[in-house]
């Protein structure tokens, strides 16, 4: 039986109207794990969410079944597919890494992590990675910019692609500390994968994190020649955690920090940042049928039925994060 509404129609995405019943798993999650993040999005709501905000925020300490008649009553589903009406897509999974680094350069610790040089204008290409390691013009520009250093120019690699890590930085007077490294701009160069660059040359099989070490760990020689096969270099800004306190996940592009599991990162002309997402994705790596809230985004996730899941921080996230890429579907909730 055809569900009573319209179709929305997004810059890439369709929207149909669909009963709840559709949802697979809708009846089984445990939706209060996902109000944190969805309170967070109501941080920064758009019009479209001004008063079902202020009923969010009333329903945080509400038991699960209340919160999900709340929602069947004042939400509706729609099916997110293509314009041209494919509702199966691709799910991949980021995280942020935690990792040691040193506030000044010694033998161990001399990888450097750039904020942005002076005069860098987004939109603009600046130099590449070869170009930065190798031209006296490019490294008299990043003079005074290196905010700490790491031991592995893999490590930096990884804290590169996904943007933002936790680091765990020795001062210069030994006290040891936890900061934030989070995102402020590239060099506006093409991003190029490292393990692509490997696998095309036949080079290794596993073109893991893991397995790009272990290939290095063989051949320290060219690790440079590895690392300049991806121009793109991103800069990054600190951010300081307060002492003894679990940080939260690192701040999306809707402005409001990520929750580990309930997090997603969308084409934002698919789905709107703060639009709560049902997702569902049968495996192999994560069976997942659940709320997630959509408030980041990524270059290189584009299309209609398309996602990033936030899976946390660390090296058990980083490992998740590394393996997934399965099918998906996905529905997204907007007021009635």
């Amino acid at each position: 039986m055809p569900v009573p509404g319209q179709p929305i129609e997004q810059a890439r995405s369709l929207w149909t109207p669909v009963a709840w019943s559709e949802l697979p798993g809708w009846q089984d999650d445990d939706l209060g794990q996902a109000w944190p993040a969805w309170l967070r999005s109501c941080n920064r709501p758009t019009p479209a969410w001004a008063q079902a905000c202020r009923e969010i925020r009333q329903l945080a300490a509400a038991d699960v079944q209340t919160q999900r008649n709340w929602i069947m009553q004042a939400l509706q589903p729609y099916r997110v597919s293509t314009l041209e009406g494919q509702a199966r897509g691709l799910l991949t999974a980021y995280y942020e890494p935690y990792l040691q680094a040193s506030r000044l350069p010694n033998a161990q610790f001399n990888v450097p992590l750039f904020a942005p040089p002076v005069g860098l204008r987004g939109g603009r290409p600046w130099y590449t990675r070869q170009e930065i390691d190798t031209l006296p013009q490019a490294q008299r520009a990043l003079e005074g910019r290196a905010l700490m250093y790491l031991r592995d120019p893999v490590d930096a690699m990884v804290l590169h692609i996904q943007g933002s890590g936790l680091m765990q930085v020795t001062e210069a007077d030994g006290q040891v500390r936890d900061v934030r490294l989070a995102f402020a701009g590239t060099n506006e160069q093409p991003y190029r994968s490292i393990g692509k660059w490997l696998l095309d040359r036949k080079l290794v099989r596993d073109a893991s994190w893991p397995g790009i070490k272990a290939w290095l760990a063989q051949n320290p020689e060219r690790t440079q020649e590895l690392m300049w096969s991806n121009p793109r270099v991103v800069f990054f800004k600190e951010q300081h955690l307060p002492a003894g306190v679990v940080p939260t996940g690192p701040v999306g592009a809707q402005g409001v920090a990520l929750t580990a599991g309930r997090s997603i990162a969308v084409d934002r002309q698919s789905i709107p940042y703060g639009t709560p997402v049902w997702l569902a994705t049968p495996g192999p790596t994560a069976a997942l049928q659940r709320l997630v809230l959509a408030q980041d985004t990524g270059t290189a996730i584009v299309g209609a039925v398309r996602a990033d899941y936030f899976v946390g921080s660390g090296a058990e996230a980083g490992e998740l994060a590394g393996r997934l890429k399965q099918s998906l579907q996905m529905w997204a909730l907007w007021p009635r």
